[in-house]
């Protein structure tokens, strides 16, 4: 049994890591100010703190009174149009107040790290699909925020001062087996997320971002990876660190791409019904195809995924809405 930190656990990805532990017989407190997370995902077990991570007084304290095996650091903002039209607020929240964060972590000995990072740290390629060491070119506020965190944190590892894992996502969806979690958002940009919303009356229509891309059939692909299999990359990455104390970074997806129309398509057939659609310009930052190479995390730490359907992915999802 470990003591595990969770930064931003009352958030969609946190929480579901958080059940995860609990599920597993870790013990687990969250700390979160719940500018952008809900109350209502944050596990039951868990103990719950309400605290900004740029508060270094209150967080040492947390600190000293814990002693903490390992910190996730989940807490941030996500929603890349938003980064576009409020850039210093993303490296604020995302890079100054996480180094803040994490410094006063190291400075107080919690040195074993992982790191929800984002796979928009890559630019365009002309490769099929995404290695670890793929070049990074990030198109927007959100992900050049997280790239100097991912800085940050590689310093530190060359300085022999922590052992982290940089987990990159790719396109997170589903929800939790048990229903205990899912996306919470009535402005959500994910492409899953709006379709169930149409599906389920909240949203008129849904609308497809450019139709014109160099792609089958002309949306933008994307490696969507289920939550849950995510939330178990996290505790085989704990496993690895405390057993291993080597830091890696991995990709985080299944390495197979759907373009926006088949996830319509899929979802039409679950429904057994057409979900009305719109296309509409091309948005800002977009890339045309975003799969990953998934062979160094399966290779290194054996992963297997178990809900790797998109159908599956996508009934969950609906399911997850219902519920809502």
């Amino acid at each position: 049994m470990n003591n595990i930190l969770v930064t931003g656990g009352a958030g969609y990805i946190g929480s579901q890591v958080a059940n995860l532990l609990l599920d597993r017989g870790h013990k687990v407190t969250i700390i979160d100010s719940l500018v952008t997370g809900n109350k209502k995902l944050i596990p039951k077990k868990a103990k719950f703190i309400k605290c900004d991570i740029g508060n270094k007084k209150k967080i040492k304290l947390v600190l000293k009174k814990n002693n903490f095996d390992a910190v996730m650091h989940f807490a941030g903002l996500i929603k890349v149009e938003e980064s576009f039209k409020k850039p210093k607020k993303y490296d604020l929240y995302n890079f100054k107040k996480a180094k803040i964060f994490l410094k006063t972590c190291i400075d107080n000995n919690l040195k074993t790290i992982i790191f929800s990072s984002t796979a928009s740290i890559y630019g365009e390629t002309s490769k099929k699909k995404y290695k670890e060491n793929s070049s990074k070119k990030p198109s927007n506020p959100y992900a050049k925020s997280k790239l100097k965190l991912e800085k940050f944190l590689i310093d530190n590892i060359n300085k022999n001062k922590i052992k982290c894992i940089i987990l990159r996502y790719f396109n997170v969806a589903g929800a939790d087996k048990k229903m205990r979690g899912g996306l919470i958002d009535k402005k959500s940009s994910h492409l899953i997320k709006v379709a169930c919303e149409v599906a389920t009356g909240k949203r008129g229509k849904l609308i497809v971002n450019g139709d014109n891309y160099n792609t089958k059939d002309g949306t933008t692909i994307r490696d969507f990876i289920h939550v849950m299999d995510l939330a178990n990359i996290h505790i085989l990455s704990l496993g690895h660190l405390i057993k291993t104390k080597k830091s890696e970074i991995f990709n985080c997806g299944y390495g197979k791409g759907y373009s926006v129309m088949e996830v319509v398509k899929t979802l039409n057939k679950v429904l057994r019904r057409k979900i009305p659609v719109l296309y509409g310009p091309r948005r800002k930052g977009d890339l045309t195809s975003v799969v990953a190479d998934v062979s160094k995390i399966k290779k290194t730490m054996r992963w297997k995924p178990k809900f790797n359907k998109l159908e599956l992915i996508i009934k969950s999802s609906l399911s997850w809405e219902k519920k809502l």
